[in-house]
């Protein structure tokens, strides 16, 4: 997650290989950075991947937790929090994963 006291200057945002992260105000989208087409929500519903879905914050960038898997496959750390100048890219306490989860998410995501 990205704290409040992001300073928005977007360093973040090119370095995560999801497309997960997102500035203050701009809709996001499951198929953005993924080879995803369609995604089947909780409740057992299926959206279109690329259906635009409202800003998490209208302030702040901001990270789609359904889509950041921490770089687990990609990088050895995150690269959001390695290029962040305020140190405010940080785990999301609401959403832990374990490395195997995270592993299943890139590759649902990058089939």
């Amino acid at each position: 997650m990205i704290t409040d006291e992001c300073i928005n200057c977007g360093a973040c945002e090119p370095e995560c290989p999801n497309t997960a992260i997102y500035e203050g105000g701009v809709a996001w989208t499951w198929a953005g950075g993924t080879s995803l087409k369609e995604v089947e929500l909780e409740d057992g519903s299926t959206i279109d991947a690329n259906a635009k879905q409202e800003p998490y914050s209208d302030e702040f960038y901001y990270i789609v937790s359904g889509k950041c898997t921490e770089c687990t496959g990609f990088h050895e750390e995150p690269q959001c929090a390695a290029v962040c100048p305020v140190d405010c890219c940080v785990d999301d306490p609401d959403y832990p994963e374990t490395e195997d989860e995270l592993l299943a998410k890139k590759e649902w995501m990058h089939v």
